[in-house]
């Protein structure tokens, strides 16, 4: 975690120093270790400096090139080095020598724009090209690092940090009403704006050029796959084998580091798998323990999950360290952690908690943390394993699955037949499918004993009924859409102008429908508040000058896993499956299960 800085006037106003310098300053705690800025004419970069890997302790940024036409600020960890030191014909030099900003900036001078394509790891970067007059900007494919930006004819400004662009007079602090409007009637799926009119976000997997004419191009360059070819291997143990492979993998290449590293330890699955494999990881390389970080809890033992913790700890390699939330609150440190803050936060009351732990990290001079991110989506539960049983006629199967879930997580087969098994046979009777409807309803009361009337009243009747039926049965009930309690709490004029009863009824239109857990995943890691919530992630790490690393969030992972069956996901009643037993003899069973 470090933090990047850049002006660029394609008018060809000379950029200040004083300016960068200020932009540099204002991010001081995202890298304690030094901080320089580079101008030349019309343009200029800064950085903040936080060594992490071992290669960190040579660089030099801003980095410019032999030939004193490319300049690079880079917030950076490339994973895929020993691919790419050899393809770009670094290998003259030692691999410990040659830093990430390097490897970039060569990638850049080989493949130009389609360097990122090339790049494994977390990153946000900008290079000045002297040759072509171009600022080429790029970030990583999940958003792990951030980027923002102001875009006017007279300057482009970017930072790691809203803040970095504010302390700018030439920068605008208006609030986008838009993005007001997204949150109070939360809609959070534009990647690209903030709460800032005319401060924008780089979106994941993009990158941006802008010449000297001021010609602004935006350009993806990966798509995570919403469908794809299946993997098939020949046994459960094989599918874990492969994907302990690549879960190995993915925590191996984040250990990477010049210092002692740290791990969140929840007692949850995420979290104690990461720890697990990363003690394993570092005592087979002779390297220094791991430290722990955990929330105990000793007056709300409800919370408490000492239970799993512990088990972890009695297999000794780790040092631990203890969080008291019940002994803190929301309020604590409250000005400090809204600082930080600035957009609005989704952690809403629980933010503290986060907090908490990093302030903890940071007291024992620890500066790299392993998060257990969202490998709920990564894994999946593979509930969308329901929607494929469901189409293709497998009730028998999903009666069974739903049956044993029920008995392992807090759900109900009702629960998930209303989610899965209703919305298909809603589905059959919107396209006039009657011989499929018939069957499914029969299927449905064999195996869940739900009265065919009500099914076909409910499924069968109401999907084909033209919505102006619907809404004026709706509204004899006293349904009014306007009159929502949500709407109520807004500033009338806002609301019209804002057409939050268009909004509403957008929203309350039946989302499409789900046909496999791959597209379930897709959707979840699609999302623009997947973004939002890896931002907060990082700016409460880079508060306390922290970098937060997410296996996870490793490309590779999730794309292997998006390419298992549902059944590697979903299976006898228990969720995310293949995790479970690739981390067979790794996690203490009480975790494991």
């Amino acid at each position: 975690m470090s933090g990047i800085v850049g002006i660029y006037h394609p008018d060809g106003q000379l950029v200040e120093r004083e300016h960068l310098g200020r932009m540099v300053d204002i991010l001081a705690h995202r890298g304690p270790d030094g901080a320089d800025v580079w101008c030349e004419g019309s343009v200029g970069l800064g950085h903040r400096m936080l060594w992490t890997t071992p290669e960190s302790l040579l660089e030099k940024l801003p980095l410019v090139n032999q030939a004193g036409n490319l300049a690079i600020t880079a917030d950076a960890r490339i994973d895929n080095r020993d691919e790419l030191i050899p393809a770009l014909e670094l290998s003259d030099l030692p691999a410990e020598k040659i830093t990430d900003s390097q490897i970039i900036l060569a990638a850049y001078q080989k493949w130009g724009e389609s360097c990122p394509e090339k790049l494994l790891g977390d990153f946000a970067f900008a290079i000045w090209d002297g040759r072509k007059q171009i600022l080429f900007c790029a970030r990583d494919h999940f958003g792990v690092k951030p980027f923002y930006y102001y875009s006017s004819k007279q300057a482009f400004v970017f930072a790691s940090e809203i803040k970095g662009l504010l302390c700018l007079s030439k920068v605008p602090r208006k609030i986008n009403d838009l993005r007001i409007a997204d949150y109070l009637y939360p809609m959070l799926e534009d990647k690209s704006i903030t709460i800032y009119e005319g401060i924008w976000r780089l979106p994941p997997a993009h990158y941006l050029t802008i010449s000297c004419q001021g010609n602004f191009r935006l350009n993806s360059y990966w798509s995570l796959e919403k469908t794809g070819q299946e993997l098939r291997l020949n046994s459960d143990e094989e599918y874990a084998e492969a994907f302990h492979e690549v879960f190995s993998e993915a925590v191996r290449c984040r250990l990477r580091s010049a210092f002692p590293i740290g791990s969140h330890l929840s007692g949850g699955l995420d979290s104690s798998s990461i720890t697990c494999l990363a003690r394993d990881l570092l005592a087979s390389e002779g390297k220094f323990q791991l430290h722990t970080f955990s929330n105990i809890y000793d007056d709300v033992p409800e919370c408490d999950e000492r239970s799993y913790i512990n088990p972890i700890l009695a297999r000794g390699g780790l040092i631990p360290h203890y969080v008291h939330p019940d002994r803190i609150g929301p309020l604590s440190d409250w000005e400090r952690l809204l600082d930080s803050e600035e957009e609005p936060c989704l952690f809403g009351g629980n933010g503290f908690l986060v907090w908490a732990i990093n302030q903890a990290i940071q007291q024992a001079d620890v500066r790299i943390v392993l998060d257990g991110f969202d490998g709920d989506t990564t894994v999946s539960h593979g509930t969308g394993y329901f929607a494929e049983l469901a189409r293709q006629g497998q009730w028998e199967i999903f009666s069974a699955e739903a049956r044993a879930i029920s008995k392992h997580f807090q759900t109900s087969p009702a629960n998930l037949l209303r989610r899965y098994g209703f919305t298909y046979l809603e589905e059959l009777a919107k396209n006039w499918r009657w011989i499929a409807f018939v069957t499914t309803v029969y299927e449905i009361n064999q195996h869940f004993n739900v009265s065919p009337k009500q099914l076909w009243f409910r499924l069968g009747l109401k999907p084909i009924l033209p919505q102006s039926v619907l809404k004026f049965w709706r509204r004899l009930r006293g349904y009014n859409p306007s009159l929502n309690s949500q709407n109520r709490l807004i500033n009338p004029s806002f609301a019209e102008r804002m057409r939050f009863n268009q909004r509403f009824e957008d929203l309350s239109r039946p989302v499409s429908l789900v046909f496999t857990d791959r597209e379930d995943q897709w959707r979840s890691f699609s999302s623009g508040i997947f973004t939002l919530v890896l931002e907060q992630v990082d700016r409460s790490a880079a508060a306390f000058s922290i970098e937060s690393r997410h296996p996870f969030m490793d490309k590779r992972l999730i794309e292997f896993c998006m390419a298992l069956p549902s059944s590697q996901k979903l299976n006898q009643g228990w969720s995310r499956a293949i995790l479970r037993r690739a981390m067979n003899e790794i996690l203490p069973e009480s975790v494991q299960w």
